[in-house]
């Protein structure tokens, strides 16, 4: 079984900083890609920023400049470091990874429990 278990969140000023971090743990071949999504309340859950195996990163224009994605491979764990913090950041944080559970390429999608950002003015 494959867990992703986020961490990090709390409640900052505008302007501040945050810095999240998703660790992957139990039975796992690889992971490929590792995403972080947010959902505010009432809105849908949207894509923040992503991350390849390789390093390559890509954003949502929301957060470009201001967040940053990292992973560490030999930890199996990703980070979010938020600066310039907005109110409209406030959301719950996920993570999510394809997991590829063994050296045939099955993969699973897995998502974390999700960590509160709130933001305030």
């Amino acid at each position: 079984q494959v867990q992703l278990v986020e961490s990090g969140g709390g409640m900052v000023q505008a302007g501040g900083s945050l810095r999240l971090s998703c660790a992957a743990s139990g039975n796992f071949f690889s992971i490929n890609s590792i995403h972080w999504y947010r959902q505010a309340p009432g809105k849908e859950r949207e894509f923040v920023a992503g991350i390849t195996d390789g390093g390559t990163k890509n954003y949502a224009d929301s957060v470009k400049g201001r967040f940053t994605i990292s992973r560490d491979n030999a930890k199996n764990t990703a980070y979010l470091q938020m600066n310039s913090l907005k109110p409209e950041d406030t959301a719950v944080y996920y993570c999510h990874a394809p997991v590829v559970a063994d050296p045939r390429g099955i993969t699973y999608d897995y998502w974390g429990q999700g960590t509160q950002v709130t933001v305030s003015s």
